[in-house]
């Protein structure tokens, strides 16, 4: 009796059979009373496949393949062979060349250098999240607080005594991840390079095994705890997700059978001149089915709370990196990928269906419209996308002397006009802090001191803008080298004030971020903005309001200083008579206001600065004379490269 049965195929070549990796494979069991291993794999072009693997000395005769009716699909049983048995199958292809193949289904693989593929039973590890998961069934992502840290897991922290690279195991990392993520305030860990690859320089987004964490850092049943522990933890878990592309190595997908299978056969469009990789051909039934299923299976068998698709505008442009001559318009003439659309409106569909608390979260690069609207509104179907134009436009101002930050003011204004067009995440990413960008402290300009204090303003600003927060790993502490996968962050830097200080502060932008709703009330829109001043070009302040219009009282007043000048008696607009309140100072600790209504310095590493801001009242009662168009303002002396977050007065009941 076949393992793979009639309707398995007839769903598979209509890219309808969602739970494929439960089929295709090596899937330990037994078979006329002798306990074994299934194979079956998808290699229609192929003359004869065998499975080959320590099992048989990796004989290509030891173990032919049957071909099944329709579809391509080759099977096997093997007895005997359990978990962690090394294997390929080696295809007699098309072409006529041998072809040694680690299985694209395969659930595991060797550690690289090696490429053969490793059985794994999935079905063995206790998961302890129910709690987690059922809360997430219940949640409103869109009304909720999300901020990220982004994790390259070979990198955060390194431990020779272990092994060679210095590799956590998913078990240990996941401790004091947790540990470090949720003192710092974070909501989520997002993992780079997850999936198996075999470059660490590739950082995971050359993948040959679709389906086997990566291990780099342990077993499958190891990742699973990693993800579970981190939802005991009350920390959710995105993965990052590459069905744009995939390499060119011969234990992977390219050419997979002698001829092209996984990627389009015309090279216009199955390879990327830039990238040196094949293209997923998404107009192949089997193909879509083979990463709608992917994607199925981290939420199925790994409990992932979300996938950040990578790379998604190469997906959805056939002219992407590429000249005159080296692409091919659709038929309608354009350089739009109809089957990438496609395939993205699928794929959005069926994890809203099937796993409709899983976030789909686009990286796409260009001002491609409706990204995360609903297929049948016109849209791709995303959850959230990367804002990479505030993210350049941003960067490009803070990096600015501010000599010529008045000349460039429009950088941190236009993002306002789009902010809520898409639902946004702001990212701060690995791109970058890599290849001579500089890590974000060294983006900034001007004196030591002034580096970190400009650094601290700009993420006030960040963490006040509309979108969801991401931030990559070693920026909260202002990491001083650009990041590689090759060493650890540099740690030791926290026994230094200034970096301390940094860090000290990201933790209170990401708390005040949670605590406060009107910080984080992004899905009601223009509701929840409001410029106070956006022309204070000349001085280069920016002040702004956000609050939660279901919630009076709730406004929060944010103002940047993004030059090192002293505003004395720096004025600005309010709505009302009060008492207001200093929630955060980047250059003083308000939290550390005595009873007598006055700041102390505690210490920060920027003492000049603090102690100027000593003697600065804990609240400011506003005076009723007008102010940038409103009727009431308050006053005080705004510090160079300050920032500040100011609560306004709670509303009072009437009796």
């Amino acid at each position: 009796m076949s393992y793979v049965t009639d309707y398995d195929r007839f769903l598979f070549g209509r890219c309808g059979h969602y739970e494929l990796y439960n089929k295709l494979g090596a899937h330990p069991g037994k078979s006329g009373g002798k306990s074994g291993c299934y194979f079956a794999v998808w290699a229609p072009h192929a003359k004869h496949v065998s499975v080959i693997g320590d099992f048989n000395n990796w004989d290509p005769a030891a173990q032919p393949m049957e071909q099944l009716p329709d579809g391509g699909i080759w099977e096997t049983f093997v007895p005997g062979v359990g978990e962690h048995a090394m294997y390929k199958y080696y295809i007699d292809g098309a072409d006529g060349a041998a072809h040694y193949k680690a299985d694209p289904f395969g659930f595991a693989m060797e550690l690289r250098p090696g490429t053969a593929s490793k059985v794994a039973d999935l079905s063995k590890y206790n998961w302890g999240d129910q709690s987690w998961l059922s809360a997430r069934e219940k949640a409103d992502r869109y009304a909720e607080p999300i901020s990220v840290y982004e994790v390259h897991l070979g990198s955060w922290k390194k431990d020779y005594s272990l092994n060679k690279d210095g590799f956590y195991n998913y078990r240990r990392a996941a401790q004091e991840l947790a540990e470090y993520v949720k003192d710092m305030g974070y909501t989520h860990v997002e993992l780079m390079g997850i999936a198996e690859h075999p470059l660490d320089a590739s950082w995971g987004y050359q993948v040959t095994g679709y389906y086997a964490p990566t291990a780099r850092y342990g077993e499958p049943t190891d990742f699973m705890y990693f993800v579970d522990y981190m939802h005991r933890h009350g920390i959710g878990v995105i993965l990052d997700w590459v069905p744009a592309h995939f390499p060119k190595d011969a234990c992977g997908l390219a050419n997979f059978d002698g001829a092209p299978l996984y990627e389009y056969a015309d090279p216009r469009k199955g390879e990327h001149p830039d990238w040196g990789t094949k293209v997923f051909d998404y107009g192949n039934n089997e193909v879509r089915n083979f990463l709608i299923a992917n994607a199925l299976f981290w939420a199925d068998k790994y409990h992932i709370d979300a996938l950040r698709v990578d790379a998604v505008a190469s997906m959805l442009y056939l002219d992407y990196g590429r000249r005159d001559g080296q692409w091919v318009p659709n038929e309608y003439g354009e350089n739009k990928n109809l089957e990438a659309i496609e395939f993205l409106h699928h794929l959005s569909s069926i994890m809203k269906g099937r796993a409709p608390s899983v976030m789909l979260i686009a990286e796409e690069s260009t001002a491609w419209p409706q990204v995360t609207k609903q297929p049948e509104d016109g849209g791709l179907g995303f959850t959230f996308k990367w804002n990479m134009g505030w993210m350049n436009d941003f960067i490009e101002y803070v990096k600015l002397d501010p000599l010529f930050k008045k000349n460039n003011h429009n950088k941190l204004t236009f993002g306002l006009t789009y902010a809520f067009s898409e639902n946004y995440i702001l990212p701060i990413s690995h791109d970058e802090v890599v290849h001579l960008k500089c890590s974000m402290l060294e983006k900034m300009p001007g004196y030591p001191k002034d580096k970190f204090a400009n650094l601290k303003t700009a993420y006030t600003f960040m963490f006040g803008h509309p979108g969801r927060k991401l931030l990559f790993m070693g920026q909260e502490f202002a990491q001083n080298h650009e990041w590689t996968e090759e060493r650890s962050l540099d740690w030791y830097l926290l026994t230094d004030d200034d970096h301390r200080d940094v860090q000290e502060y990201v933790k209170k932008l990401l708390h005040l971020y949670r605590k406060e709703p009107a910080l984080h009330c992004d899905n009601r829109g223009y509701e929840a903005f409001e410029w106070v001043n956006c022309n204070d070009a000349d001085r280069s302040i920016f002040s702004f309001l956000r609050k939660d219009p279901d919630v009076p009282g709730s406004e929060v007043l944010i103002i940047c200083n993004f030059t090192p000048m002293e505003r004395t008696d720096y004025c600005v607009g309010v709505k009302k008579r009060g008492k207001y309140r200093f929630l955060l100072s980047s250059v003083s600790d308000v939290e550390s206001y005595g009873t007598n209504g006055t700041a102390y310095n505690s210490g920060s590493a920027n003492g000049a600065h603090a102690g100027d801001a000593a003697n600065r009242p804990r609240s400011i009662g506003a005076t009723k004379e007008e102010c940038d168009g409103l009727p009431y303002r308050i006053s005080f002396d705004l510090k160079p490269f300050e920032s500040v977050m100011i609560k306004y007065p709670a509303v009072r009941k009437r009796k």
